[in-house]
């Protein structure tokens, strides 16, 4: 469930009135994603996001967002595009959260990733990387290499619990990846720029075998290009079994560099660049694992799927390894 803030009629009808996106038909929940209060919107000028930011989303940094965003949809990226109020503002208020309406895009995320999803996805994450490279604002990743052990301090009452000797296994892994990151001491730093760092399946939209539309940019940052290529390698390319899928590395790799081909060192940086994005995202889950009350709407994902890709890539040290 995706929706934590309800909108009345009469709140949603005085908000609309300073939009010039024709009269309202239909208005309906979506019942996904884990951050944000989304619902559709029919007028009778079409269909639109509402979105209302929930307190986990920094206020502050949304007109970097949505900015980003805007620069993405201009420059050709199918990514959704914030509508302007007649005053020309693209963010307000409503039910006491920050919102904004945003286009609607067609098509629908794969369910089950198939062969077909990884060439496409890559050509459009690279499209993504070099469009975005002209957006001059900056945004730090807060959920870097630098918040990683704080995040696996807050769950260390808690870790065993999960499953057993997950705490000594993750203080060894990040042991083991953190001296080696990008940037770090002696190791060369990488290319740069704006990336998605949540490009998961539920957020690519497919139709006619083609990518229609990358959505949910609000963990978006300024950060290592081939980092988000780890991202998806971890969120594409491993089947339900925790097995690596080299056909679909190879294919989302070869679609990336249809577009833009990875320098040597960003190749070479690969398996350090996977470990660190399964440590991000099983530290976070581990995290809403443990502490999301039972009566919560959300259900939190389970942190040990990403315990599995990361035991795959600490045992892989070289890009070769991996087979593409």
């Amino acid at each position: 469930m995706a929706v934590y803030t309800d909108v009345s009629d009469e709140a949603l009808e005085a908000f609309l009135a300073d939009y010039a996106i024709g009269n309202l038909v239909a208005f309906r929940g979506i019942a996904e994603g884990v951050e944000n209060s989304n619902f559709q919107l029919r007028t009778t000028q079409g269909d639109f996001i509402l979105t209302l930011y929930e307190k986990r989303v920094n206020a502050q940094e949304l007109p970097w967002f949505l900015g980003l965003m805007q620069h993405l949809a201009g420059q050709g990226v199918t990514c959704p595009q914030p509508v302007p109020s007649t005053a020309g503002q693209t963010l307000g208020t409503l039910a006491g959260r920050p919102a904004a309406i945003t286009t609607f895009l067609p098509g629908v995320w794969p369910r089950k990733i198939r062969q077909e999803h990884c060439r496409p996805l890559g050509r459009a994450l690279a499209q993504l990387h070099e469009v975005g490279r002209s957006y001059a604002p900056v945004r730090l990743n807060a959920l870097g290499p630098a918040a990683w052990p704080p995040l696996l301090e807050s769950c260390r009452a808690g870790a065993d619990a999960v499953h057993p000797g997950l705490l000594a296994e993750l203080d060894a892994a990040l042991a083991h990846i953190l001296p080696h990151w990008p940037g770090e001491g002696e190791n060369p730093a990488l290319p740069r720029g704006q990336i998605h760092a949540d490009l998961f399946p539920d957020n690519v939209f497919f139709l006619h075998k083609g990518v229609s539309g990358l959505i949910d940019f609000y963990f978006a940052c300024t950060d290592f290009l081939a980092y988000d290529i780890a991202i998806c390698l971890n969120a594409w390319c491993f089947e339900g079994d925790g097995a690596f899928n080299v056909t679909f590395a190879r294919q989302l790799l070869q679609g990336y560099e249809d577009v833009r081909p990875l320098g040597a060192e960003e190749r070479q940086a690969l398996p350090v660049l996977a470990r660190g994005a399964a440590m991000r995202f099983l530290l976070t889950r581990l995290y809403d694992w443990i502490n999301t009350p039972p009566d919560a709407l959300v259900t939190p994902k389970d942190p040990l799927d990403y315990l599995k890709r990361l035991r795959f890539h600490l045992a892989t040290e070289t890009a070769d390894g991996y087979g593409f």
